[in-house]
């Protein structure tokens, strides 16, 4: 069905109506712009896989939750024990 989909003839049929729809001024800026993405996906993905996985700032873990819930309890039932006559 697809076979001999990339001869010559067919692809500068594809050129041809890329350069029509875009005109000659934009491809560049296109393949510039293709290009760019291009290498930072690549960055990305090789600093992604050198780095540790970390939890942002402003997000704990479910252990450090948990302690810190259990520490806070602790005191707020030790003064209010302490109130009480």
């Amino acid at each position: 069905m697809f076979t001999g989909l990339a001869s010559p003839s067919h692809l500068i049929i594809v050129l041809a109506i890329i350069l029509l729809l875009f005109g000659a001024k934009r491809i560049p800026e296109l393949a510039k712009g293709l290009g760019t993405g291009i290498k930072e996906f690549r960055e990305g993905v090789s600093t992604s896989e050198d780095a540790k996985p970390e939890a942002p700032e402003g997000e704990k873990t479910l252990s450090e939750a948990r302690a810190e819930s259990e520490a806070g309890n602790g005191t707020v039932r030790a003064h209010a024990d302490q109130r009480r006559p």
